[in-house]
C-alpha cells in the first residue's frame, strides 16, 4: 500500500516538470478566474448585510457573519421542501432519460428496420429546437389534463432527450458486436442482449449522461417558472427568486446564502463524477 501511494505521488509530480509550466500556468490562472464568481458568492453569503454592497467588492469579508443562512430558513419559505422537490424532479428526469435514451439508441443501432436513419435525423433536429419554444403547447396540454402545479408537470417533458439519444447512439456505434452475436446464436433475445450485454458496456456514457441531465434538471428555471405556482411545489431556482421577493431584494447576503446551498450539491456531484463525464464524452466522439 505505501509503495502504491509513493508510485502515484511520483507519477503526479512528473507533471510538474518545467516543460509543462508553459501549459500549466495559463490553465491555473484561467481556472482561478473561473472560480472567482463562486468564491465571491460564498464570501458574500458570510458578510453582514451592509458590507455585501461595498464597492469595489472584496474577495474576503472584513467580518464573518453566518446569520444569512439562518435567515433563509426563517424566511417563511419551505426551503427544505424545495430541496426535496428539486431532487425528486432531477432524479426522476435522469432515470427516465437514461432508460429512454439507451433503449432508443439500441433500437437505432441494433435493430434493422426501414426509416431508422430518417428517425434519427428527426431526433437530431430536435436538438435545434429551444425547450422554451414548446412550453406553450405543454402548458395548454397539461392544463387540460389538470396536472399543472405538480411535480408530474416537470417530470413528464424531461423523460426523453434528443441529446441523450444522440450520445448513446454514438457510443453504441463503437461497441464490439461479437458478444451480441454469440448471445443471439445461443438463443438470447433483443431484450436480454440489451439488459445483459449493452447496458454494462454503456457504464461511462450512462454516468456522463446522468450527470449532465441531473445538472440541467436541477438548474432548470423556465419550466418551473411557467408550470408551477404554489410554494409547496416550487424547485430551488424558483425558490431563490421567491426569496428575493420575501426580503424585498434588500439583503444580498441572504440571496447568496440561498444560492450557495442550491449550488452545493452540483459541486459535490461534479467533483465526485468528473472522471465519468470526461470519459463518457471522449468515448462518445470516437465513432460517428
Amino acid at each position: 500500500m505505501p509503495g502504491d501511494l509513493t508510485a502515484r505521488l511520483a507519477s503526479a509530480l512528473q507533471v510538474l516538470h518545467w516543460r509543462n509550466l508553459v501549459v500549466m500556468l495559463p490553465l491555473c490562472v484561467g481556472g482561478f478566474v473561473m472560480l472567482l464568481p463562486f468564491l465571491w458568492m460564498f464570501s458574500a453569503s458570510l458578510r453582514p448585510a451592509g458590507e455585501a454592497y461595498h464597492l469595489p467588492p472584496s474577495l474576503l469579508p472584513d467580518s464573518w457573519d453566518a446569520t444569512s443562512y439562518a435567515q433563509v430558513f426563517a424566511s417563511g419559505l419551505p426551503f427544505l421542501r424545495m430541496y426535496w422537490n428539486s431532487f425528486v424532479v432531477a432524479a426522476a428526469s435522469t432515470a427516465g432519460v437514461l432508460l429512454t435514451a439507451s433503449m432508443t439508441a439500441f433500437a437505432l443501432t441494433r435493430l434493422r428496420f426501414r426509416g431508422a436513419d430518417s428517425m434519427f435525423a428527426l431526433l437530431f433536429l430536435g436538438l435545434m429546437v429551444p425547450p422554451s419554444l414548446v412550453l406553450i403547447p405543454i402548458y395548454v396540454g397539461f392544463a387540460r389534463l389538470h396536472i399543472l402545479d405538480t411535480q408530474l408537470a416537470l417530470i413528464l417533458p424531461a423523460l426523453a432527450s434528443s441529446f441523450g439519444v444522440y450520445m448513446m447512439r454514438q457510443f453504441m456505434l463503437g461497441q464490439p458486436r461479437e458478444l451480441e452475436e454469440a448471445a443471439m446464436i445461443d438463443g438470447a433475445g433483443y431484450w436480454r442482449i440489451y439488459r445483459s450485454i449493452c447496458l454494462p458496456q454503456l457504464g461511462p456514457a450512462l454516468a456522463a449522461l446522468g450527470i449532465i441531465t441531473f445538472t440541467a434538471s436541477w438548474n432548470n428555471f423556465i419550466a418551473p417558472f411557467v408550470l408551477i405556482k404554489s410554494l409547496e411545489q416550487m424547485t430551488l431556482p424558483i425558490g431563490v427568486v421567491a426569496l428575493q421577493g420575501v426580503f424585498g431584494g434588500a439583503t444580498l447576503s441572504v440571496l447568496m446564502a440561498a444560492t450557495v446551498m442550491a449550488v452545493l450539491p452540483l459541486f459535490v456531484v461534479f467533483l465526485v463524477a468528473q472522471r465519468f463525464i470526461i470519459e463518457g464524452m471522449t468515448m462518445t466522439g470516437i465513432k460517428g
